[in-house]
Protein backbone atom coordinates (compact mmCIF):
# COMPACT_ATOMS: atom_id res chain seq x y z
CA UNK A 1 0.00 0.00 0.00
CA UNK A 2 1.20 2.79 -0.63
CA UNK A 3 1.54 6.40 1.22
CA UNK A 4 -1.75 7.68 2.40
CA UNK A 5 -3.34 5.15 -0.15
CA UNK A 6 -5.16 6.08 -3.18
CA UNK A 7 -2.71 9.36 -3.00
CA UNK A 8 0.06 7.31 -2.90
CA UNK A 9 2.29 10.05 -2.12
CA UNK A 10 3.23 12.34 0.83
CA UNK A 11 0.83 15.11 1.85
CA UNK A 12 1.90 18.80 0.90
CA UNK A 13 1.77 21.16 4.05
CA UNK A 14 1.46 25.02 4.14
CA UNK A 15 3.20 25.81 7.54
CA UNK A 16 1.76 29.12 9.00
CA UNK A 17 3.43 30.75 11.71
CA UNK A 18 6.60 29.13 12.98
CA UNK A 19 9.43 31.26 12.06
CA UNK A 20 12.59 31.84 13.85
CA UNK A 21 12.08 31.49 17.60
CA UNK A 22 8.47 30.10 17.53
CA UNK A 23 8.44 26.63 19.64
CA UNK A 24 4.92 25.61 18.41
CA UNK A 25 5.47 25.83 14.20
CA UNK A 26 8.28 23.70 14.82
CA UNK A 27 6.69 20.87 17.04
CA UNK A 28 3.68 21.30 14.25
CA UNK A 29 6.53 20.72 11.60
CA UNK A 30 8.11 17.53 12.95
CA UNK A 31 4.97 16.15 14.20
CA UNK A 32 3.35 16.07 11.12
CA UNK A 33 6.54 14.68 9.01
CA UNK A 34 7.72 11.86 11.74
CA UNK A 35 6.16 8.99 10.15
CA UNK A 36 6.83 9.78 6.43
CA UNK A 37 3.20 11.00 5.61
CA UNK A 38 3.74 14.57 4.72
CA UNK A 39 6.28 17.42 3.86
CA UNK A 40 6.72 21.20 4.74
CA UNK A 41 6.25 22.39 1.06
CA UNK A 42 5.25 26.35 1.65
CA UNK A 43 5.45 28.72 4.03
CA UNK A 44 4.26 31.74 5.77
CA UNK A 45 6.02 31.39 8.21
CA UNK A 46 5.90 35.01 9.91
CA UNK A 47 3.49 38.29 10.18
CA UNK A 48 7.24 40.27 9.22
CA UNK A 49 7.64 39.21 5.33
CA UNK A 50 11.51 39.50 5.56
CA UNK A 51 11.52 37.23 8.65
CA UNK A 52 9.13 34.98 7.17
CA UNK A 53 10.86 33.97 4.11
CA UNK A 54 14.64 33.98 6.01
CA UNK A 55 13.55 31.29 8.22
CA UNK A 56 12.22 29.19 5.03
CA UNK A 57 15.80 27.38 4.97
CA UNK A 58 14.94 26.18 8.40
CA UNK A 59 11.65 23.77 6.89
CA UNK A 60 13.70 23.33 3.33
CA UNK A 61 10.89 25.24 2.05
CA UNK A 62 11.68 26.52 -1.85
CA UNK A 63 12.16 30.29 -1.81
CA UNK A 64 9.65 30.75 -4.50
CA UNK A 65 7.33 28.95 -1.67
CA UNK A 66 8.15 31.02 1.04
CA UNK A 67 5.42 33.53 1.42
CA UNK A 68 5.63 37.03 3.52
CA UNK A 69 1.66 36.19 4.47
CA UNK A 70 -0.65 33.76 4.75
CA UNK A 71 -3.37 35.19 2.60
CA UNK A 72 -0.68 35.12 -0.15
CA UNK A 73 0.49 31.45 0.34
CA UNK A 74 -3.53 30.77 0.05
CA UNK A 75 -3.94 32.95 -3.14
CA UNK A 76 -0.81 31.42 -4.49
CA UNK A 77 -1.44 28.18 -3.62
CA UNK A 78 -4.71 27.41 -4.38
CA UNK A 79 -3.89 28.82 -8.42
CA UNK A 80 -1.10 25.83 -8.94
CA UNK A 81 -2.28 22.18 -10.38
CA UNK A 82 -3.83 19.90 -8.04
CA UNK A 83 -0.79 17.89 -7.81
CA UNK A 84 1.64 20.63 -6.62
CA UNK A 85 -0.31 22.72 -4.18
CA UNK A 86 -0.55 22.26 -0.92
CA UNK A 87 -3.21 19.87 0.61
CA UNK A 88 -3.33 21.26 4.29
CA UNK A 89 -2.69 24.28 6.47
CA UNK A 90 -1.50 23.95 9.52
CA UNK A 91 -2.06 27.03 11.90
CA UNK A 92 0.60 27.98 14.38
CA UNK A 93 0.31 31.26 14.83
CA UNK A 94 -0.45 33.22 18.28
CA UNK A 95 -4.08 32.96 19.36
CA UNK A 96 -5.77 35.79 17.47
CA UNK A 97 -4.32 35.26 14.14
CA UNK A 98 -5.99 31.82 14.57
CA UNK A 99 -9.76 32.73 12.95
CA UNK A 100 -8.73 34.32 9.51
CA UNK A 101 -6.07 32.39 8.39
CA UNK A 102 -8.27 28.87 9.72
CA UNK A 103 -10.85 30.48 7.85
CA UNK A 104 -9.34 31.83 4.89
CA UNK A 105 -7.90 28.37 4.50
CA UNK A 106 -11.19 26.19 4.78
CA UNK A 107 -13.17 28.77 2.24
CA UNK A 108 -10.08 28.07 -0.59
CA UNK A 109 -10.58 24.42 0.09
CA UNK A 110 -7.71 23.60 2.27
CA UNK A 111 -7.80 21.18 5.02
CA UNK A 112 -6.66 22.56 8.29
CA UNK A 113 -4.53 21.73 11.27
CA UNK A 114 -4.97 24.71 14.23
CA UNK A 115 -3.59 25.00 17.37
CA UNK A 116 -5.60 25.60 20.16
CA UNK A 117 -7.31 27.45 21.75
CA UNK A 118 -9.26 27.49 18.42
CA UNK A 119 -9.90 31.23 18.13
CA UNK A 120 -9.70 34.44 20.26
CA UNK A 121 -13.43 34.46 21.39
CA UNK A 122 -16.22 32.18 21.34
CA UNK A 123 -17.89 34.30 18.40
CA UNK A 124 -15.61 33.85 15.84
CA UNK A 125 -16.00 30.23 17.10
CA UNK A 126 -18.72 29.32 16.11
CA UNK A 127 -18.26 31.27 13.01
CA UNK A 128 -15.12 29.11 12.13
CA UNK A 129 -17.39 25.77 12.55
CA UNK A 130 -20.44 27.30 10.61
CA UNK A 131 -17.37 27.79 7.68
CA UNK A 132 -16.22 23.93 8.69
CA UNK A 133 -19.84 22.46 8.24
CA UNK A 134 -19.94 23.74 5.14
CA UNK A 135 -17.28 22.24 3.34
CA UNK A 136 -15.90 19.66 2.57
CA UNK A 137 -12.70 19.62 4.54
CA UNK A 138 -10.96 18.04 7.21
CA UNK A 139 -10.31 20.24 10.47
CA UNK A 140 -8.19 19.20 13.61
CA UNK A 141 -7.54 21.14 17.02
CA UNK A 142 -4.41 20.08 18.03
CA UNK A 143 -4.97 19.61 21.91
CA UNK A 144 -2.09 17.05 21.51
CA UNK A 145 -2.66 15.32 25.07
CA UNK A 146 -5.56 13.01 23.35
CA UNK A 147 -2.81 11.37 21.16
CA UNK A 148 -0.80 10.22 23.81
CA UNK A 149 -0.94 5.47 23.84
CA UNK A 150 -2.56 5.65 27.64
CA UNK A 151 -4.64 8.11 27.37
CA UNK A 152 -6.34 6.43 23.93
CA UNK A 153 -6.20 2.68 26.58
CA UNK A 154 -7.36 4.90 29.17
CA UNK A 155 -10.81 6.51 26.63
CA UNK A 156 -11.40 3.03 26.02
CA UNK A 157 -11.29 1.21 29.03
CA UNK A 158 -13.56 4.53 30.35
CA UNK A 159 -15.96 4.09 27.62
CA UNK A 160 -16.13 1.09 27.91
CA UNK A 161 -17.47 0.49 31.41
CA UNK A 162 -14.46 -0.83 33.17
CA UNK A 163 -14.37 2.35 35.54
CA UNK A 164 -18.17 1.92 36.39
CA UNK A 165 -19.98 5.26 36.10
CA UNK A 166 -18.02 8.51 36.53
CA UNK A 167 -18.10 10.20 39.50
CA UNK A 168 -15.58 12.70 39.32
CA UNK A 169 -12.34 14.29 36.82
CA UNK A 170 -9.53 16.24 38.96
CA UNK A 171 -7.50 17.75 35.84
CA UNK A 172 -4.52 20.29 37.13
CA UNK A 173 -2.00 21.54 34.35
CA UNK A 174 0.69 23.11 36.70
CA UNK A 175 3.73 25.60 35.44
CA UNK A 176 6.28 28.23 36.54
CA UNK A 177 7.98 29.56 34.12
CA UNK A 178 5.74 32.82 34.63
CA UNK A 179 6.89 33.28 38.21
CA UNK A 180 8.17 36.63 37.35
CA UNK A 181 7.22 39.58 34.56
CA UNK A 182 8.86 38.00 31.58
CA UNK A 183 6.88 39.65 29.55
CA UNK A 184 8.31 43.13 30.89
CA UNK A 185 11.46 41.72 29.68
CA UNK A 186 9.95 41.44 26.09
CA UNK A 187 10.70 37.25 25.82
CA UNK A 188 8.76 36.70 22.83
CA UNK A 189 6.78 33.57 24.67
CA UNK A 190 5.33 35.19 27.44
CA UNK A 191 4.65 38.65 25.41
CA UNK A 192 1.81 37.35 23.88
CA UNK A 193 0.53 35.00 26.10
CA UNK A 194 -0.27 37.82 28.54
CA UNK A 195 -1.22 40.29 26.02
CA UNK A 196 -4.90 40.67 26.22
CA UNK A 197 -5.38 42.07 22.75
CA UNK A 198 -2.93 38.70 21.61
CA UNK A 199 -4.51 35.92 23.53
CA UNK A 200 -8.02 36.66 24.26
CA UNK A 201 -9.49 37.39 28.19
CA UNK A 202 -7.93 34.58 29.95
CA UNK A 203 -4.09 34.05 30.59
CA UNK A 204 -3.30 30.73 32.17
CA UNK A 205 -6.53 29.63 31.66
CA UNK A 206 -6.57 30.09 27.96
CA UNK A 207 -3.38 28.66 27.23
CA UNK A 208 -3.35 24.91 29.27
CA UNK A 209 -6.54 24.94 30.98
CA UNK A 210 -8.10 24.50 27.79
CA UNK A 211 -6.02 20.99 27.44
CA UNK A 212 -7.24 20.13 31.16
CA UNK A 213 -10.38 20.11 30.63
CA UNK A 214 -10.69 19.19 26.86
CA UNK A 215 -8.93 16.04 28.26
CA UNK A 216 -11.31 15.35 30.94
CA UNK A 217 -14.04 15.82 28.06
CA UNK A 218 -12.22 13.24 25.81
CA UNK A 219 -11.36 10.36 28.64
CA UNK A 220 -14.89 10.13 29.79
CA UNK A 221 -17.26 11.88 27.22
CA UNK A 222 -19.49 13.19 29.91
CA UNK A 223 -21.34 16.23 29.00
CA UNK A 224 -20.59 19.82 31.42
CA UNK A 225 -24.26 21.07 32.74
CA UNK A 226 -22.56 24.42 34.36
CA UNK A 227 -19.17 25.49 36.12
CA UNK A 228 -17.59 27.76 38.92
CA UNK A 229 -14.64 29.35 38.14
CA UNK A 230 -12.01 32.20 40.30
CA UNK A 231 -8.74 33.64 38.39
CA UNK A 232 -5.85 35.79 39.94
CA UNK A 233 -3.17 37.38 38.99
CA UNK A 234 -0.31 37.11 41.43
CA UNK A 235 2.47 38.72 39.23
CA UNK A 236 2.18 42.55 39.55
CA UNK A 237 1.21 44.31 36.59
CA UNK A 238 0.04 41.23 34.36
CA UNK A 239 -3.19 42.34 33.07
CA UNK A 240 -4.21 38.58 32.47
CA UNK A 241 -4.55 35.22 35.15
CA UNK A 242 -1.25 33.30 36.07
CA UNK A 243 -3.74 30.97 38.44
CA UNK A 244 -6.99 30.00 38.57
CA UNK A 245 -9.85 26.75 39.61
CA UNK A 246 -12.71 25.93 38.08
CA UNK A 247 -15.26 23.71 39.13
CA UNK A 248 -17.47 21.62 36.84
CA UNK A 249 -21.05 19.98 37.39
CA UNK A 250 -21.45 17.53 34.82
CA UNK A 251 -24.91 15.91 33.61
CA UNK A 252 -24.50 12.58 34.95
CA UNK A 253 -24.10 14.17 38.75
CA UNK A 254 -20.51 14.12 38.51
CA UNK A 255 -18.29 16.64 39.11
CA UNK A 256 -14.95 17.35 38.32
CA UNK A 257 -12.09 20.38 38.69
CA UNK A 258 -9.38 22.01 36.42
CA UNK A 259 -6.76 23.90 37.87
CA UNK A 260 -4.05 25.77 35.98
CA UNK A 261 -0.79 27.40 37.32
CA UNK A 262 1.53 29.30 35.41
CA UNK A 263 3.64 30.57 38.82
CA UNK A 264 4.57 27.29 40.96
CA UNK A 265 7.90 27.48 41.81
CA UNK A 266 9.76 24.40 40.03
CA UNK A 267 6.87 23.09 38.20
CA UNK A 268 7.74 22.10 34.18
CA UNK A 269 5.10 21.26 32.49
CA UNK A 270 3.16 19.01 34.98
CA UNK A 271 -0.21 17.96 33.44
CA UNK A 272 -1.90 15.46 35.46
CA UNK A 273 -5.47 14.10 35.29
CA UNK A 274 -7.62 11.25 37.82
CA UNK A 275 -10.93 9.88 37.62
CA UNK A 276 -12.78 8.27 39.63
CA UNK A 277 -15.69 5.87 38.60
CA UNK A 278 -17.99 3.48 40.88
CA UNK A 279 -15.86 0.51 39.64
CA UNK A 280 -12.17 1.90 40.02
CA UNK A 281 -10.01 5.33 39.22
CA UNK A 282 -6.72 5.71 37.26
CA UNK A 283 -4.34 8.90 37.30
CA UNK A 284 -1.90 9.92 34.13
CA UNK A 285 1.00 12.20 34.41
CA UNK A 286 2.13 14.07 30.90
CA UNK A 287 5.47 14.04 32.52
CA UNK A 288 5.88 10.43 32.87
CA UNK A 289 3.48 9.87 30.33
CA UNK A 290 4.19 6.21 29.56
CA UNK A 291 2.48 4.62 32.46
CA UNK A 292 -0.99 4.78 34.32
CA UNK A 293 -1.98 3.54 37.46
CA UNK A 294 -5.41 2.16 37.92
CA UNK A 295 -6.45 1.31 41.20
CA UNK A 296 -9.64 -0.20 42.64
CA UNK A 297 -10.47 -1.01 46.63
CA UNK A 298 -9.16 -4.23 47.94
CA UNK A 299 -6.60 -4.75 44.73
CA UNK A 300 -3.15 -4.66 44.27
CA UNK A 301 -2.55 -1.00 42.44
CA UNK A 302 -2.19 -1.71 38.50
CA UNK A 303 0.93 -0.09 36.97
CA UNK A 304 0.13 0.07 33.21
CA UNK A 305 3.31 0.73 31.03
CA UNK A 306 2.96 2.40 27.38
CA UNK A 307 3.68 -1.77 25.82
CA UNK A 308 1.99 -2.23 22.35
CA UNK A 309 2.41 -6.03 22.95
CA UNK A 310 1.08 -6.54 25.94
CA UNK A 311 -1.99 -8.15 26.80
CA UNK A 312 -3.42 -5.30 28.93
CA UNK A 313 -3.22 -3.11 26.15
CA UNK A 314 -6.82 -2.61 24.07
CA UNK A 315 -7.12 -1.68 20.37
CA UNK A 316 -6.51 2.36 20.91
CA UNK A 317 -3.40 1.95 23.17
CA UNK A 318 -2.09 -0.05 21.38
CA UNK A 319 -2.73 1.99 17.85
CA UNK A 320 -1.20 5.01 19.38
CA UNK A 321 2.20 3.22 19.78
CA UNK A 322 5.43 3.39 17.29
CA UNK A 323 8.35 1.71 19.66
CA UNK A 324 8.11 -1.23 21.74
CA UNK A 325 7.89 -1.64 25.07
CA UNK A 326 10.83 0.06 27.43
CA UNK A 327 11.35 2.85 24.59
CA UNK A 328 9.71 6.22 25.48
CA UNK A 329 7.32 8.15 23.71
CA UNK A 330 5.74 11.20 24.78
CA UNK A 331 4.97 14.86 23.25
CA UNK A 332 6.38 14.76 19.96
CA UNK A 333 4.37 11.07 19.17
CA UNK A 334 1.43 12.56 20.46
CA UNK A 335 1.03 15.18 18.39
CA UNK A 336 2.19 12.96 15.26
CA UNK A 337 -0.81 10.62 16.68
CA UNK A 338 -3.17 13.61 15.80
CA UNK A 339 -1.62 14.23 12.53
CA UNK A 340 -1.92 10.81 11.70
CA UNK A 341 -5.71 10.60 12.13
CA UNK A 342 -6.56 13.32 10.33
CA UNK A 343 -4.22 12.17 7.10
CA UNK A 344 -6.38 8.94 7.18
CA UNK A 345 -9.33 11.40 6.74
CA UNK A 346 -7.76 13.04 4.10
CA UNK A 347 -6.67 10.05 2.34
CA UNK A 348 -10.64 8.83 3.16
CA UNK A 349 -11.81 12.50 1.78
CA UNK A 350 -9.22 11.32 -1.84
CA UNK A 351 -11.43 8.20 -2.49
CA UNK A 352 -14.44 10.39 -2.08
CA UNK A 353 -15.87 9.30 1.23
CA UNK A 354 -17.87 11.85 3.29
CA UNK A 355 -15.81 13.57 5.53
CA UNK A 356 -16.46 13.15 9.02
CA UNK A 357 -16.49 16.13 11.80
CA UNK A 358 -18.16 15.51 14.62
CA UNK A 359 -17.14 11.84 16.12
CA UNK A 360 -13.44 11.88 15.17
CA UNK A 361 -10.02 10.50 17.53
CA UNK A 362 -9.00 13.49 16.63
CA UNK A 363 -10.31 16.81 18.33
CA UNK A 364 -12.14 18.88 15.61
CA UNK A 365 -13.79 21.98 15.44
CA UNK A 366 -16.32 21.33 17.90
CA UNK A 367 -13.98 20.38 20.42
CA UNK A 368 -12.26 24.08 19.64
CA UNK A 369 -15.88 25.55 20.22
CA UNK A 370 -16.53 24.15 23.34
CA UNK A 371 -12.86 25.12 24.75
CA UNK A 372 -13.47 28.69 23.27
CA UNK A 373 -16.91 28.24 25.35
CA UNK A 374 -15.23 27.26 28.52
CA UNK A 375 -13.03 29.51 29.09
CA UNK A 376 -15.33 32.18 28.31
CA UNK A 377 -17.84 30.99 30.83
CA UNK A 378 -14.93 30.66 33.22
CA UNK A 379 -13.89 34.25 32.86
CA UNK A 380 -17.58 35.83 33.11
CA UNK A 381 -17.83 32.99 36.21
CA UNK A 382 -14.35 34.93 37.88
CA UNK A 383 -16.51 38.29 37.27
CA UNK A 384 -19.22 37.32 38.78
CA UNK A 385 -17.54 36.62 42.23
CA UNK A 386 -17.31 32.46 40.91
CA UNK A 387 -21.31 32.46 39.79
CA UNK A 388 -22.36 28.95 38.63
CA UNK A 389 -22.69 29.45 35.03
CA UNK A 390 -24.31 27.15 32.21
CA UNK A 391 -21.58 25.21 30.40
CA UNK A 392 -23.62 23.65 27.64
CA UNK A 393 -22.92 24.55 24.19
CA UNK A 394 -25.71 22.43 22.39
CA UNK A 395 -23.96 23.23 18.82
CA UNK A 396 -20.56 21.85 20.25
CA UNK A 397 -22.34 18.87 21.86
CA UNK A 398 -20.91 15.70 21.08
Amino acid sequence: MGINSPLNRKLRMGLVGGGQGSFIGRVHSIAACLDNRAVVTAGALSSNPERSKASAPDYDIDPARAYGSYQEMLDAEAKLPEGERIDFVSVTTPNHTHFEIAKAAVEAGFHVVCDKPMTFDLAQAESLLESVQKSNVVFAVTHNYTGYPLIRQAREMILGGELGEINAIRSQYIQGWLRTSLEAEDQKQAAWRTDPSKSGAAGAFGDIATHAYNLGRYMTGLLPDSVSCSLKSFVEGRRLDDYGTAVIRYENGGLGTVTASQISHGRENDFEIEIDGTKGSLRWRQENPNEMIVRRNGSPHQIYTRDPGGSHMNGSGAAACRLPAGHPEAFFEAFANIYAAVFDAIAKRAEGGPVEKRDTIYPNVFDGVEGMYFIQQCVESNIQNSAWLPLKHEAARR
